[in-house]
């Protein structure tokens, strides 16, 4: 029986030209070859499986080449490449750091770097995983690291940058390797089941390229595994079922039911996707990054930023035609704000189930700045029995809110009558619209038209808001106040009011200056408060702080009397030796 070759050691790259997502690197070290300027000694950072060893492998075998080609590729017919295909070359030494990290190691390797090749130019030392060695073993390898003799080269790998000595980096040429476009994973693994003559659909070896988390030797792992588990067909429901993971039809789905506001078939989603074995947070997360998807395939510029195939990039850009964009800013915030509160929850489901039904309401509220509102009833069965059972209350009339109202007369002559009613400001006099911002308090009355009363909005509606809320729309007006107004902004804007009553909002204010800045945009504030948290109800009280009476400076007579005064045992010392304070 054939032995058989894992497909990561089995088309491990071999020449420059072969190598997968690391272009860049690839030419420059090309470049380097030819122009023969070659530095003696490299570091390779990056990822576990982006092709850092097999570009060492690679490089080293370029530059003892007898006779590369135009490409600047080695020939592999020369003596010194087959004595490398076939591992026998004496001019490449590998040494693993992860088992050989001590001194003894290090001073074994530098007696190898002072015996010149026997076939080529230069000796090429590997080291993989450097970061391991000993801080003994670096320092003893700081010296001939620096200066090497001259046909010897040192190519440092690692995947882990930052636990190297920063004395060891000065001395290399640094290379760091990206992790792997699944575009890039996803067509080698294509030559790969071509070669093989392996079946397979596209969207199933997308799986196993975001799977890989950009890494090729992960991919082509995930690929064999597939391969056994099909019998040589790779579909995307057999890749989903081996791989177990959330796949794209399931966030497509869930996103289909927030936005349909199918609540309870929402939470019969959830409890499957969580019977199947997946953690909340893990779905959410997935949640979170398929509206960011849709966000992205909102624009056909930024389309191509998706990492998946053409067919995947059409179904968002289908999906994301239901969406507006203001409900995607919400409801990445809502995902974001659960999944920072799922470690301290002690309800983790409930939690989950929350944030939902919070997607589900969040496409008729299309805001991502505002803060959480109250949740609505989503069982309409049970709502319309509790609205039954209910008398309706009668409406008492709330506060007007003053607004500019535009009456437009029969003819051109015009006049402008003032209808301020607020307390008088240095400058315009202005007023806030329903909108929250600011515009000039006048009101054009004609002539000859029959005297009209404006109409002006009446808020009757008592809705629940939290602090949090009422917090969010103070800071809200200070900022939409005009810049004459920025003295009263800089004192008001770390002030923050508590809610001590039902709709009441109670200000501690720490000097009676403070506490007039605020009487002056009281009734303005009222009305802007009203309409914003739509509640008709909400009212202000404040106190100003006390001041405290300023601790007299005792000389240091007056502390030696008070020191006689309370210990008697200095009393005695000063009786005895005859002490006094001049």
């Amino acid at each position: 029986m054939e032995n058989y070759i894992v497909s990561a050691r089995k088309y491990r790259p071999t020449a420059f030209g072969t190598v997968v997502g690391q272009q860049a690197l690839t030419t420059t070290l090309k470049n380097a070859i030819t122009t023969g300027k070659l530095a003696h000694a490299y570091l390779f950072c990056g990822p576990r499986g982006v092709g850092k060893t097999t570009c060492a492998r690679i490089f080293a075998k370029t530059i003892n080449c007898l006779s590369p080609n135009g490409e600047r590729e080695a020939c592999g017919v020369c003596e010194s490449c087959k004595a490398f295909d076939e591992g026998r070359s004496y001019n490449i030494h590998e040494l693993d750091a992860a088992s050989n990290n001590g001194v003894n190691e290090i001073r074994d390797l530098i007696d190898q770097v002072l015996v010149p090749p026997q076939i080529g130019k230069y000796k090429v030392f590997i080291i993989d995983e450097v970061h391991m060695l000993t801080p003994a073993a670096f320092n003893a390898f700081l010296k001939t690291l620096e200066e090497p003799p001259a046909h010897a080269i040192f190519i440092l790998a690692t995947t882990e940058k930052h636990k190297i000595l920063p004395t060891i980096i000065s001395r290399c040429q640094v290379y760091d390797f990206n992790r792997m476009e699944v575009s890039d994973i996803t067509n080698h693994l294509k030559n790969v089941a071509a070669l093989e003559g392996i079946t397979y659909e596209e969207e199933a070896l997308g799986v196993i390229a975001q799977k890989a988390d950009g890494g090729m030797r992960d991919a082509l792992s995930i690929f064999d595994q597939i391969v056994s588990f099909t019998e040589g067909n790779i579909t995307y429901d057999q890749v989903i079922k081996s791989l177990n993971v959330l796949d794209f039809e399931s966030f497509y789905k869930v996103a289909d039911l927030i936005i349909d506001k199918k609540i309870p078939d929402l939470m019969l989603e959830l409890n499957s996707i969580l019977q199947k074995g997946f953690s909340a947070q893990h779905f959410m997360g997935g949640l979170a990054s398929h509206f960011r998807e849709l966000l992205v395939a909102s624009d056909e510029r930024t389309l191509s930023l998706i990492e998946a195939s053409e067919n995947v990039r059409q179904r968002y850009a289908q999906q994301v035609k239901r969406c507006k964009p203001a409900f995607l800013y919400r409801a990445l915030k809502i995902c974001n704000d659960c999944d920072m509160n799922y470690r301290t929850s002690r309800n983790k489901r409930l939690l989950v189930e929350i944030a939902l039904i919070e997607l589900a309401q969040a496409t008729e509220e299309g805001s991502g700045v505002r803060p959480k509102t109250a949740l609505r009833p989503i069982f309409k069965a049970t709502t319309q029995k509790v609205a039954a059972a209910q008398p309706k209350a009668p409406q008492t009339p709330a506060p007007k809110i003053q607004t500019t109202t535009i009456v437009t007369p029969p003819k051109a002559v015009s006049t402008t009558v003032s209808t301020t009613t607020t307390p008088t400001f240095k400058g315009k006099p202005q007023t806030f619209s329903l909108r929250g911002g600011l515009m000039p308090q006048q009101t054009k009355v004609s002539q000859e038209a029959t005297p009209t009363t404006p109409t002006t909005p009446v808020i009757t509606e008592v809705r629940p808001f939290s602090e949090h809320e009422l917090q969010h729309e103070w800071r809200y007006f200070l900022n939409k106040l005009p810049r004459e107004y920025i003295a009263t902004t800089g004192r008001l804007k770390n002030i923050e009011p508590k809610l001590v009553k039902e709709w009441t909002g109670h200000i501690v204010f720490e000097s009676q200056p403070v506490a007039d800045c605020f009487l002056a945009i009281k009734s303005q504030m009222l009305d802007f408060m009203r309409t914003r948290l739509r509640n008709a109800e909400v009212d202000f009280t404040f106190e100003v702080e006390a001041l405290s009476e300023p601790t007299k400076i005792k000389t240091p007579r007056e502390h030696w009397k008070e020191l006689l005064q309370h210990n008697r045992m200095i009393q005695r010392l000063q009786k005895a030796l005859g002490l006094e304070y001049y």
